[in-house]
């Protein structure tokens, strides 16, 4: 609960008042289309200058109905045919033009939106559930899709025929435009007000969405945790309560959307109603001509739906203020770990040797706990170091760390003699290879799971990889072989076979230093025989870094690191750890002996 409270007043902290200002954002993705935009801008031009024509041809045709010569008449029918068919021709070609534009900007945002997400370090995605981010490249880019293909169209092509119906309502009568005129203070004032309150109710409504998407997201990623602990109730619960909420701040958006609809409506056509009532009494003392006033009539009632349509799209463009800033909050967002303006180069060959020096480091949503304790460690080029020691001792830390996800507090940590935070991460990364603990497969082919470290390998080298991991048997029993799928997140494979997966995707990536985070923690115990042979093998020719809590996959490494509480407590190697009858010595006895001390 204490989470959703805190949610809830994150929600509440963004309901700050947006102004409309904010799709100018947009500009740099629209910037590279000036055809396409020139083009929609022409087309809306045309159509509502057409529009505006028609009812000077009505007037011309009420007002020669008396005509003597009948051919002036065919005439004016004809040209109204023609008007019709260009008002078609335009329109059609906005369309087409302006949808087209809204479809390329978007698929253009969303590029920008993930490229820019991907780069993040995992402090980043600490604060921000990946679920809300789905949803603000889904949800919020759906919205400026129409937006931009649909409600600016429309906007413009009414904001034209409501400034260019002005100027011929004054050239038609102005003492008639003067009294309409009167009616435009009423009409504006709900729009400004009620407009105001749309935009934060646009906000908080899309921030619910994503929260809903978000819970979604986390329940159905692990569902076979949910409904191993029969959590499917409380699950459904937490789900409907935020989308409730999410239905709340929509109906109250709608709510006020359609009270300012309804007044605004009102007021313009009682407003028209009036005017044709001055207008009548005009036409009855001759004053004016009927065509005149069926022109004037039609110029008002054009004009009046002009701001009708123009306060219903406000509304259209206040939802869509607050999903493009949601959206440039990602495109904006700072990560805690960047890679230097002017980054040193890591020396070619890499030799491997890592150093930690005087690091603390505590996790940005763990302020309060440290991770690491002005610890120091290094490591020479070509060795296996192990990590062992109680849950929350800091092993993975370390890993993590040397992958830079994070920056330590104080100290440094140097690859080659080269502080990490002084080179590009894509650079020296490429100089590591990760078997993590709990093993990432793609929705993809077996076959590309293994290559994913290293796109140019050939399927002869993948498939060298699989037999080096233990790998290859179960892969050739697939249905397709190494061109089976796996499903999302390997759910065609057992614990034990994702393992092997990763293990050979490391082996392929071919990296001067190896992280093995429990890298054989889901394997039985013929698998992980075959498994701890190919890691031997491949130990010998690069550093590698082994967290494990099962010690009888350390006893070979050169050197095992000792750690409790983010620090070193003890060093060296499996028998003379045993002999000091320090923590190692009690995890060996509970591990060999099942726990008996005396043993």
């Amino acid at each position: 609960m204490a989470g959703r409270a805190g949610n809830n007043t994150d929600i509440r902290d963004r309901e700050k008042s947006r102004r409309i200002g904010t799709l100018a954002a947009l500009w740099p993705f629209l910037t590279p289309y000036k055809r396409l935009v020139l083009g929609a801008l022409a087309a809306l031009i045309l159509t509502a200058s057409v529009s505006l024509t028609l009812p000077l041809a009505v007037r011309r045709v009420i007002d020669n109905f008396g005509a003597e010569n009948g051919n002036i008449l065919d005439l004016y029918f004809i040209a109204a045919l023609g008007i019709a068919a260009a008002l078609a021709l335009g329109t059609g070609l906005r369309y087409a033009l302006v949808t087209r534009l809204g479809e390329r900007v978007v698929a253009d945002i969303r590029k920008a939106v993930f490229a820019r997400i991907i780069g993040m370090s995992p402090a980043y995605y600490e604060r921000l559930m990946t679920g809300e981010i789905l949803s603000r490249i889904t949800t919020d880019t759906t919205l400026i899709l129409s937006v931009i293909s649909s409600s600016v169209s429309i906007a413009l092509r009414n904001l034209l025929i409501f400034l260019g119906g002005l100027v011929l309502m004054l050239l038609t009568s102005a003492k008639l435009t003067g009294l309409v005129l009167l009616i435009v203070p009423l009409v504006i004032v709900p729009i400004l007000v009620l407009g105001r309150r749309l935009r934060k109710l646009s906000r908080v409504n899309q921030d619910w969405i994503a929260e809903s998407s978000g819970k979604a997201s986390e329940a159905l990623l692990s569902v076979q945790t949910v409904q191993a602990f029969t959590h499917e109730d409380a699950s459904r619960r937490d789900f409907a309560e935020v989308t409730e909420q999410s239905y709340d701040a929509a109906k109250t958006r709608i709510t006020v959307r359609a009270v300012m609809t309804v007044i605004v409506i009102f007021l313009v056509f009682a407003g028209v109603v009036g005017v044709l009532w001055v207008g009548a009494r005009d036409v009855r003392t001759g004053g004016m001509s009927a065509g005149t006033l069926v022109q004037f009539v039609i110029l008002s009632v054009m004009v009046a739906g002009g701001v009708a349509a123009l306060s219903e799209i406000w509304g259209e463009l206040q939802r869509a203020a607050g999903a493009t800033e949601r959206l440039i909050e990602l495109l904006h967002a700072k990560d805690q770990v960047l890679d230097p303006a002017a980054p040193v180069a890591l020396p070619r060959p890499v030799t491997g040797a890592i150093n930690f020096e005087a690091v603390d480091f505590t996790y940005p949503s763990r302020p309060d706990t440290s991770a690491l304790a002005d610890f120091s460690l290094s490591i020479k080029p070509g060795e296996t170091v192990a990590l062992v020691g109680p849950s929350g001792a800091g092993k993975t830390t370390i890993v993590q760390l040397i992958q830079r996800f994070y920056d330590p507090a104080k100290g440094r940590i140097t690859l080659d003699g080269i502080a990490l935070n002084q080179m590009a991460r894509a650079d020296f990364r490429k100089a590591l290879a990760l078997v993590p603990q709990d093993p990432v497969i793609f929705a993809a082919s077996a076959r590309d799971n293994i290559r994913f470290g290293r796109l140019e390998a050939t399927d002869a080298e993948v498939e060298e990889a699989a037999k080096a991991a233990a790998a290859h048997d179960f892969i050739t029993a697939l249905p397709e072989g190494y061109d089976s799928n796996v499903g999302e997140r390997g759910v065609m494979l057992s614990g034990g076979q994702k393992q092997r997966i990763a293990i050979a995707r490391a082996i392929l990536r071919d990296a001067p230093v190896l992280l093995l985070d429990e890298a054989t923690s889901a394997l039985d115990a013929e698998s992980e025989r075959a498994v701890q042979m190919a890691v031997d093998a491949l130990a010998k020719t690069r550093t590698t870094i082994i967290v494990a809590h099962r010690l009888a996959t350390v006893k070979k490494a050169d050197r095992i690191i000792v750690m409790d509480q983010g620090r070193i407590v003890a060093e060296g190697s499996h028998d003379s750890l045993v002999a000091e009858d320090g923590l190692y010595a009690r995890l060996a006895r509970l591990q060999f002996t099942g726990g008996n001390p005396d043993t």
